[in-house]
């Protein structure tokens, strides 16, 4: 095993999460230049340095922290916080722990979140955050004094106003609860608005933590009426069975279709007619893995990627559909329930294989929709139920589904490839971003 590098971006960080890192980032870019290029071809150009001003972070912030660990050791640790874009209101984004965190990584996942948000068109801009840390090998003491402090060394940047985090991988509503309180205890009042997908009992919402696996299939529902498949005949297999792809796959069992396959970091199960996701995720609440689930045969994660399906949902982490599996993916609709799942070589592979690809930034969009209601309520102090929540979500998301294949039909003629639904939703979120920009001005 190589030696941790050392560099100010990294910190120590394995040569592995370094290229994974410049992988996502590189990715973005190109992504980008992409959907750049076609907007001038369409005729709405972007000013050059208008488009070097939406490629850059507008600032990035390094720390590395001490943490005192039970034995009473200490400990260094690295995090980081990056704003992509403040344009069209506070920067949003989650708080990612992971060991392969890094500066490029999360920088990726900021820019993602400037067009997630500029595409579903709430009032964000994009950021995101993260440490480089695995959270199953710390006690609850050692992971809240590890949150507390890395809250504290990002404060600078936070505010219900300015820059407002979220959970995201590694993180859930307790390490947001105590986010919230480490910010309140600075301020000398409580400040519920600072950060979402906090515990219903000090001001999070209905409906948070179930939102981003319910809007996957929200808008999966649509895509498989565009492809003309009955929703009760519809096959899915999902890889990652964490707080996204568990609760995509029990709104799919919801909805009638038959989930055939799910994955998690130890493996995965499989069963043709269909798995019982009730029960499964009982069996993952006992057990923390779906391995050994007896309802169904053991795959691997790179069996379920190519299975014969209609819908595959990618919900682990990036890069996991490169050009090497392309050629073997099977499934009729790509749902990207995790960010920046698909390198730009597979993307082009599988849109000629005629692939329906429903792009990150729109299918995984409920959960900074559900976000963005949580910090609203909490402004307001006033609360909306459950019913409400879902009920203006899937406005949102079916919105913002139908309009990106207005934009796909509308930029054919200029290059775009038919299917590109990626490069037709980045135009679309570019193009609000950077309207916005110009409507401003450039100060001073």
């Amino acid at each position: 095993m190589e030696a941790p590098i050392y560099s100010p971006s990294h910190s120590y960080a394995s040569p592995e999460a370094i290229r994974k890192g410049l992988q996502a980032w590189q990715a973005a870019l190109a992504q980008f230049d992409k959907a750049a290029h076609i907007l001038e071809a369409s005729g709405h150009p972007l000013k050059r340095g208008l488009i070097e001003f939406l490629r850059r972070p507008k600032r990035e912030l390094i720390v590395n922290f001490p943490v005192q660990m039970d034995d009473g050791s200490i400990r260094m640790f690295t995090g980081y916080r990056v704003h992509h874009n403040a344009v069209r209101g506070p920067t949003k984004g989650g708080i990612r722990y992971h060991p392969d965190v890094t500066l490029e990584e999360v920088r990726a996942l900021a820019m993602w979140m400037t067009w997630k948000c500029a595409l579903v068109n709430i009032p964000y801009g994009g950021a995101k955050g993260g440490v480089a840390v695995d959270p199953a090998q710390l006690s609850p003491r050692e992971l809240e004094r590890l949150t507390r402090r890395y809250a504290t060394e990002i404060s600078l940047l936070m505010h219900p106003g300015g820059d407002v985090p979220a959970p995201d991988v590694g993180t859930n509503p307790q390490i947001m609860a105590w986010i919230m309180d480490t910010y309140s205890m600075h301020t000398g009042f409580t400040q519920p608005a600072v950060v979402t997908g906090k515990p219903l009992e000090i001001g999070g919402t209905m409906g948070r933590v179930e939102a981003t696996g319910r809007g996957v299939m929200m808008v999966v529902a649509e895509a498989l009426k565009v492809n003309r498949i009955p929703i009760e005949q519809a096959t899915i297999a999902i890889q990652g069975f964490g707080n996204v792809g568990s609760h995509a796959a029990l709104t799919a069992h919801q909805m009638g279709a038959k989930v055939v396959a799910v994955s998690d970091i130890h493996g995965g199960i499989y069963h043709p007619k269909g798995l019982d996701i009730p029960r499964l995720m009982e069996h993952v609440r006992r057990n923390r893995t779906v391995v050994g689930f007896p309802e169904g045969e053991p795959i691997s994660n790179a069996e379920l990627l190519t299975l014969k399906v209609d819908v595959l949902i990618p919900a682990a982490l990036e890069n996991q559909i490169t050009a090497e599996n392309a050629p073997s993916i099977q499934a009729r609709i790509l749902a990207e329930g995790a960010n920046g799942p698909t390198t730009p070589e597979a993307d082009e592979i599988l849109i000629e294989k005629g692939v329906f690809i429903v792009p990150d930034i729109l299918c995984n969009a409920g959960g900074v929709i559900a976000s963005y209601f949580e910090w609203v309520q909490d402004l307001q102090s006033f609360f909306w139920t459950e019913e409400e929540i879902n009920s203006r979500m899937e406005r949102i998301l079916k919105r913002a589904f139908y309009e990106v294949l207005a934009k796909e039909e509308e930029l054919r003629p200029y290059g775009l490839k038919r299917g590109d639904y990626r490069t037709a939703a980045q135009a679309l979120a570019i193009g609000r971003v950077a309207q916005a920009t110009l409507i401003r001005g450039i100060y001073p």
